[in-house]
């Protein structure tokens, strides 16, 4: 999302709080529940060119929203215990579950002790590489090399184009543009891309992976509160729909593999790479069926609801972004008023406009 469209995108939440609309249409669109997706929980501010701040909040936000949904009526449960409560009638308690993707170090230094102090179970979908420490953060090294390169020249869709790196702006606009391209390429040119730039600017591409991401050891102490529960989110983090059916199962199948003997607990919870409809759509969650997860989690926006417990394989999430916390913003989204008034306009739109809902941008 540029910082255009997020900008509108505040105004939108602020007009439908401060005018109550959230509320008024609250009653017809709250659903059962919410999975709150996260990624990297730091209290420090972002710089002035920081493209992957929407990844992270600070620890002051996070305990905010559990207070806030708590004052709510929310019961904050675990993922196991999903499957039952969104089989639920409309009208009991709703639920709200906090996941966390990736398995950064953070998870454990600032958000661990939020969760604890305040009881509040929560989930850590793991890459079985990043873990490893040979995982390729492809985002992040994309950032840095924008953020100390003056300059870069690549060839997108067919055509040479040039980008100033001056200012802050130009690197936010360079990096909009090459990250979405490299969404479109296939993983590995991705990967190669990347880490070319990374070697440009004299940056070591693998020492995001060491420095950031959790280590097994580190994930085993975690382990040990069973407040802490944890999913598998593939070995490499690929896009799947990029992926061979047999590519797929390995990257699957060895993921929870490596999880369960080094943590010796089952693992019956997924979240999907990317998780939006281009990156993992009617293979990948046939696949996760067959693996027999109880959950796999998207990056689709929205609240659940009872039909969801047909399809418990392709679950909504929505986003505690960085650029978003504020209490006001996250009452809105938990009213389901923004996904309710999107879907009504997608229904009378072209059929040329996007289908991804704006409410947050897609995960990395």
């Amino acid at each position: 999302m540029s910082r255009r469209a997020t900008k509108l995108f505040k105004a939108a939440l602020s007009a439908l709080h401060y005018s109550g609309a959230d509320g008024l249409i609250a009653p017809f669109t709250a659903g059962n529940g919410v999975i709150f997706m996260l990624h990297q929980v730091s209290p420090e501010a972002p710089e002035a060119f920081s493209p992957n701040r929407i990844l992270k909040v600070t620890p002051d936000f996070l305990e905010r929203v559990i207070v806030q949904v708590r004052d709510a009526g929310f019961d904050i449960i675990s993922m196991d215990d999903v499957p039952e409560r969104i089989k639920a009638a409309p009208g009991g308690r709703p639920f709200a579950v906090f996941t966390l993707d990736d398995g950064y170090r953070d998870n454990a230094e600032h958000a661990y002790p939020v969760f604890k102090r305040h009881n509040a179970p929560f989930t850590i979908y793991v890459a079985s590489d990043f873990a490893d420490g040979r995982g390729d953060l492809w985002w992040l090294s994309l950032e840095e090399a924008l953020r100390h390169l003056p300059e870069v020249t690549l060839t997108i869709n067919g055509a040479n184009r040039h980008f100033k790196l001056g200012t802050p702006d130009e690197k936010d606009q360079a990096f909009h543009v090459i990250y979405w391209w490299l969404r479109s390429v296939p993983e590995r040119l991705a990967r190669a891309i990347t880490d070319q730039l990374a070697r440009d600017a004299n940056i070591d591409p693998t020492a995001f992976c060491r420095d950031l991401v959790m280590t097994w050891d580190e994930l085993r102490t975690l382990a040990q509160d069973p407040l802490v529960s944890f999913g598998a989110h593939t070995c490499s983090h690929l896009m799947l729909s990029k992926l061979s059916e047999d590519e797929v199962r390995q990257e699957i199948g060895e993921s929870v593999r490596r999880i369960e003997s080094e943590l010796g607990r089952p693992v019956r919870h997924f979240s999907y790479p990317y998780g939006c409809e281009t990156s993992a759509d009617a293979r990948e969650f046939e696949i996760c069926r067959e693996f027999g997860f109880a959950t796999a989690v998207t990056t689709r926006k929205g609240l659940l609801y009872t039909k969801d417990a047909v399809d418990m394989v392709a679950l909504p999430r929505l986003s505690l972004n960085g650029d978003f916390q504020e209490a006001h913003y996250v009452k809105v989204l938990l009213s389901g008023a923004p996904f309710a008034i999107w879907n009504a306009a997608q229904r009378f739109s072209s059929p040329r406009v996007s289908s991804q809902s704006p409410t947050m941008p897609a995960a990395r």
